[in-house]
C-alpha cells in the first residue's frame, strides 16, 4: 500500500464528506469531548483496510488512537470488534464515515477473494483480478483482493501489454502486433494476447507471447487448447467467469483465472460503528 497515495486519496473523500465543518457534530460536541468510536461486524468475513483506519483517523487527529483487533486477511465472525478509535467525538464522527464505506468495500472484496481461492484450492490455478475497478479505489481493491489471498492482473495500462481482439484486428495479425510490441519494449515487459480460437493460440505460441489468455472459453474448450500451448507460456481464462462458475474451470490446467466480479460488483460487508462517551480518554 502506497501510504502517501492513500493520505491523498483520504484527504480528497474527507474534504469531499466533511466541505466547511460537521454541522452536526461541531454543534452538539465541545473540543473536548472524547469518545470511543468501535467497528463492529454485522456479518462475517475476510478484514481489510487496516492502514485505512490509521491513515483516515490520523488525519483528522494525530492524537486518535487506533487499536485493531484484526489484521488484514483474517477471517472474523458475527459480532466481532474489528476496531476501536479513542479521542475526540466530533473528530470520531467526522471519519466514520468515510473510513467506513472503505474498509466495508474492501473487506467486501477480500471475503469474495478468499471464496475464490478457496474453490480453486487444490490445484495450481490462482485467482486474479482485472481492471473492473471503481474509478478513484483501485489501489484500495487491489489490495483488498491480496488480502482475500488472491492476485493482482495489470495494475493498469502502464505496467503490462495485453494484445486484444481490437488490437490485432488493426494491426493486421496476432503476430504482427507481438512484433510490433517487442520491437520497441524492453524484455522486462511481458506481452500477453488474447485468444479466441485454436488457430489463435499457435499463432500466440509462435509470436512468442509470454502470457496466452483463453478468452469466454469453454472448460472443454480450454482443456483442448492448453495442449498445444509450451509450458514456460502462462496460460488464464478470462470472460464472465463468476464464482458460481468457477468450479467447472478448475481442472482445465491454467494458471490464472480472472474474475472481473471480485472488485465490479462485489457487495459491500455489513459493518456497523458505535459511539461511546469516555471522559478523560485523551488529554
Amino acid at each position: 500500500m502506497n501510504i502517501l497515495k492513500l493520505k491523498r486519496m483520504l484527504e480528497h473523500f474527507l474534504i469531499e464528506d466533511i466541505g466547511e465543518c460537521d454541522v452536526t457534530s461541531d454543534t452538539i460536541f465541545g473540543p473536548s469531548k472524547q469518545g470511543a468510536l468501535t467497528f463492529i461486524a454485522k456479518e462475517g468475513g475476510v478484514f481489510s483496510g487496516s492502514d485505512v483506519i490509521r491513515t483516515g483517523f490520523a488525519l483528522l487527529d494525530n492524537q486518535i488512537e487506533v487499536t485493531l483487533h484484526v489484521r488484514d486477511g483474517e477471517v472474523f465472525e458475527t459480532g466481532q470488534k474489528l476496531a476501536r478509535m479513542t479521542g475526540n467525538m466530533a473528530l470520531l464522527l467526522k471519519g466514520e464515515r468515510v473510513v467506513l464505506n472503505l474498509v466495508q468495500r474492501m473487506s467486501g472484496i477480500a471475503t469474495l477473494a478468499h471464496e475464490a481461492t478457496m474453490i480453486l484450492a487444490g490445484t495450481k490455478t490462482r485467482a486474479c483480478d482485472t481492471r473492473k475497478t471503481t474509478p478513484g479505489l483501485r489501489m484500495l481493491e487491489k489490495y483488498a483482493v491480496r488480502s482475500g489471498g488472491a492476485f493482482n492482473h495489470r495494475n493498469g495500462l502502464y505496467d503490462a501489454v495485453m494484445i486484444k481482439d481490437n488490437h490485432i484486428a488493426f494491426a493486421g495479425s496476432i503476430t504482427e502486433a507481438v512484433q510490433a510490441v517487442k520491437a520497441k519494449l524492453g524484455h522486462t515487459c511481458k506481452v500477453e494476447v488474447e485468444t479466441e480460437s485454436l488457430e489463435q493460440v499457435l499463432e500466440a505460441v509462435e509470436a512468442g507471447a509470454d502470457i496466452i489468455m483463453f478468452d469466454n472459453r469453454s472448460p472443454d474448450e480450454i482443456k483442448q487448447w492448453i495442449k498445444s500451448v509450451p509450458g514456460h507460456i502462462i496460460t488464464e481464462a478470462s470472460g464472465g467467469i463468476t464464482l458460481g462458475k468457477l468450479a467447472t474451470f478448475r481442472e482445465t490446467g491454467v494458471d490464472y483465472i480472472s474474475l472481473g466480479c471480485l472488485t465490479h460488483s462485489v457487495r459491500a460487508l455489513d459493518i456497523s460503528a458505535k459511539v461511546t462517551e469516555c471522559e478523560g480518554v485523551l488529554k
